[in-house]
């Protein structure tokens, strides 16, 4: 009865017609018949499948340019470039003054790239282009002398003479070829600017941005026409008015004034207005940006205060599809989606960060968002990022994927995990994808469970979270396989790849010595390993009891 119940529940379209391959119903009596199982899938390896593109690994976010040039950083760029195989890298600050780019000297501008250079130069030889951010205004180009609220202190005014700055991008673009060649340059992208609607990153208008990529993407399509640039790398997805008009209106929030602000319908900031522009200026976009962080940090009018709070969990997905529906009924239609930044929050001190929920949501979010944008660039791949200044705590709720120490978190054995996925799906459902590489034609099987109990994206109490929720039973039934080909199964929960309660253990010491930071980055790394394999008939039959928060990784060897 139960395997009848299974099958109809499983394999029936949308219209009522069973749909039940003739080779599943052949394995089906090797099932497990376990009634307590939530997720079933029964797969076999030649199936059809589905092309899809790695795209949670195109691109990775960083601080800013000058922390790049330290040993440390670079280090932490080529273990997540090995391991989760991140194509580009992009950060704020290239034209900051701490990089020494841009000086007036007797009212002529002189330029210096050494800084530049010795960055890229390192990034290119660990096999990381970079992602260009066209940033942040030069002091002796700055219409005016307000900076940024970061320590750091970049300006961040509209230049005071939109030609000079269209002079920088030019010269700095036909440097880029000089050293590189044409043909490396036309295989990065050049985005105008960072998150220009808020105020602590743009001093000007909407009009203004709009200006300054005009001048922008001209100063490089004179050069060449093939060079990828776009914009508006606007944050955030809203609900309401507030950036309808040149400058935001905060009285406008409306996630201060609902009670469930799910109940909202949200939507990318600017977006549609640049294209609108574009076209009307008849001007390229050959890619479209923003960051659909899945939460809404509105500034209460009133108090001056934070009024953020954290939507549902499958919001990344509902903005993506919003994204990728908008931009191909636009004029635009075969413009890249790159999501320059995202992560499970815009905060920098938000502990969720460093713990193993963290990694369930970047599976999850990512899995469910196939198809729908070119990247999803995670911010950041490293703690070595100073906004706020460095991190108090060794643990301090940082953006990236690997503290300040080297201490890789769960969230990069989320990517680790996603990019031994194969490029064909041959299954998909909650909690579970099945891939094949086309070429090898190797089978590999992520597993996660982010518990049902929980509606939004991860915050709040870090432990209360991490121990909420209900077990779940997966089986799954691959057939189709070499006979007796051998499977390996790596588990990331709170026991293994975790460094934090092994921290806390020890005393939380802060910092850590020499030899305990040793230890905490070998506890890091090491996952759980189990073995397993087909039998001789070419069927693999395996189940598993996975906690909330549990990621598994079953790849055939």
């Amino acid at each position: 009865m139960q395997r009848r119940k299974f099958i109809r529940n499983t394999f029936i379209t949308t219209t009522g017609a069973a749909i039940i391959p003739k080779a599943l119903l052949a394995d089906y009596h090797l099932f497990p018949s376990d009634p307590e199982s939530d997720v079933k899938a029964m797969v076999n390896a030649n199936a059809a499948g589905k092309k899809i593109k790695h795209f949670w690994s195109t691109c990775v976010g960083a601080g800013r340019a000058n922390e790049g040039l330290r040993a440390s950083w670079l280090e932490q760029l080529k273990l997540s470039q090995d391991l989760c195989g991140f194509k580009y890298c992009r950060f704020h600050g290239l034209f900051h003054d701490d990089m020494f780019v841009y000086q007036e000297i007797n009212r002529k501008a002189v330029y210096n790239w050494q800084y530049i250079d010795d960055l890229f130069d390192r990034m290119l030889d660990i096999g990381v282009k970079p992602f260009v951010e066209l940033g942040f205004m030069p002091k002796d180009l700055s219409s005016n002398d307000t900076t940024m609220q970061f320590w750091w202190k970049a300006h961040i005014s509209p230049p005071k003479d939109y030609a000079k700055w269209a002079a920088l991008v030019s010269e700095f673009t036909k440097h880029c070829i000089s050293r590189y060649g044409l043909n490396e340059v036309r295989t990065w992208y050049f985005e105008v600017w960072n998150e220009p609607n808020l105020r602590g990153f743009w001093l000007g208008t909407k009009a203004q941005y709009f200006e300054l990529y005009k001048v922008s993407v001209k100063a490089i399509k004179a050069i060449d026409q093939k060079i990828p640039v776009g914009g508006p790398s606007t944050s955030n997805f809203v609900p309401d008015e507030r950036f309808d008009g040149d400058l935001e209106d905060k009285s406008k929030h409306k996630t201060l004034t609902v009670k469930d602000i799910n109940t909202l319908e949200w939507r990318a900031v600017w977006i549609k207005d640049f294209l609108i522009y574009c076209k009307q200026e008849n001007l390229p976009v050959d890619f479209v940006s923003t960051h659909p962080y899945p939460t809404d940090w509105a500034l209460d009018p009133m108090t001056g205060k934070g009024g953020g709070a954290v939507r549902k969990v499958n919001a990344t997905k509902e903005d993506l599809t919003w994204l990728k529906k908008t931009i191909k009924e636009s004029a635009y239609p075969n413009a890249e989606i790159h999501c320059t930044e995202w992560s499970s929050s815009p905060s920098s001190r938000d502990t969720t960060h460093d713990s193993l929920q963290a990694a369930t949501f970047i599976i999850k979010a990512n899995v469910e968002s196939i198809g729908l944008a070119d990247s999803l660039s995670y911010w950041t791949f490293s703690d070595i990022f100073e906004e706020k200044g460095g991190g108090a705590s060794i643990f301090h709720g940082g953006f990236g994927l690997i503290n300040f120490q080297g201490i890789v978190k769960p969230s990069f054995h989320a990517y680790r995990m996603l990019n031994r996925l194969g490029d064909e799906v041959i299954h998909q459902q909650e909690g579970i994808i099945i891939t094949r590489n086309s070429k090898t034609k190797k089978i590999t099987t992520l597993l996660y469970h982010y518990p049902a109990e929980r509606k939004n994206v991860v915050d709040g109490n870090v432990e209360a979270v991490l121990n909420s929720g209900s077990d779940r039973k997966f089986d799954v039934l691959l057939s189709g396989l070499k006979a007796k080909s051998e499977f390996e199964i790596e588990i990331l929960d709170k026991n293994n790849g975790f460094a934090y309660p092994k921290w806390k253990q020890m005393g939380g010491p802060e910092p850590p010595t020499r030899e305990q930071t040793k230890a905490l980055k070998k506890i890091a790394m090491e996952v759980k390993i189990e073995k397993t394999s087909a039998d001789a008939s070419g069927k693999l039959n395996w189940g598993r009891n996975l906690h909330p928060w549990d990621c598994v990784l079953l790849s055939e060897r």
